[in-house]
């Protein structure tokens, strides 16, 4: 319990204001998920969860004692989607990793979104938006608007990442580009500083996984039919 409540209470001084040990340690969870992620490495999943738990008692500050003013209910409920989808997609990477379905060993094959499910991410992105913005406006969560599309494109991006497209590397930079300015108004340093190393994390992702796209696709074909029915 000592170590537990060590981590529940202990804060840091950063420019002047306290932050909390915990929203340091759940972001570094996050920012291993994303360089697991990148590898194509299935404890990607897992990591990632440990980060989502310790950060959803970061922003619930009605809850768990915080030294921030603000309460940023988009922010704490994506934690929750996060942990939900990833759930998902530890199960789908594990699987395909299980059948040795990828010519290169990673548990997922890159590839661009077709043309209908580029469509399906856009019209998830405006109706998820649409229906975030008043729900976290009634709850009294500060800056709901971008808080809307932080959550909503975090959950797009998160199951973009579990089906393989590369598109959900770009969708992540779209929301740290929002992330930043609110998370800095907020006084979640950390996390604001988390949200630039993302940003240009995001950017070497998409190169990454748009060349493996490409060095993969003239093998696709070749790949077992067994792989199609796992990602299905």
């Amino acid at each position: 319990m000592g170590t537990l409540g060590w981590l529940l209470d202990a804060q840091v001084t950063v420019a002047g204001s306290p932050v909390l040990v915990r929203e340091i340690v759940g972001n570094a969870f996050g920012l291993v998920s994303a360089l697991l992620g990148l590898r194509r490495v299935v404890w990607a999943w897992p990591v990632g969860m440990i980060g989502n738990a310790l950060l959803l008692t970061v922003f619930l500050g009605g809850v768990f004692a915080t030294p921030q003013a603000h309460d940023l209910y988009g922010q704490a409920g994506r934690q929750v989607f996060f942990f939900t989808v990833s759930v998902y997609g530890w199960w789908r990477w594990s699987r395909t990793r299980r059948l040795g379905a990828v010519p290169d060993g990673g548990a997922v094959a890159p590839r661009w979104a077709s043309g209908r499910e580029r469509v399906g991410l856009l019209v998830a992105a405006v109706l998820g938006v649409a229906a975030a913005y008043p729900a976290l406006a009634a709850l009294g969560s500060w800056g709901p608007l971008p808080d809307a599309w932080i959550l909503v494109g975090s959950l797009l991006a998160t199951y973009g990442m579990a089906r393989g497209w590369v598109e959900f590397w770009l969708i992540w930079v779209a929301v740290d580009a929002v992330g930043v300015p609110l998370l800095l108004n907020g006084g979640f340093y950390p996390s604001a500083a988390m949200y630039l190393i993302y940003g240009a994390f995001c950017v070497w992702g998409f190169a990454s996984w748009w060349r493996t796209s490409q060095r993969l696709r003239p093998v696709r074909s070749s790949i077992p039919s067994t792989y199609t029915e796992a990602v299905a």
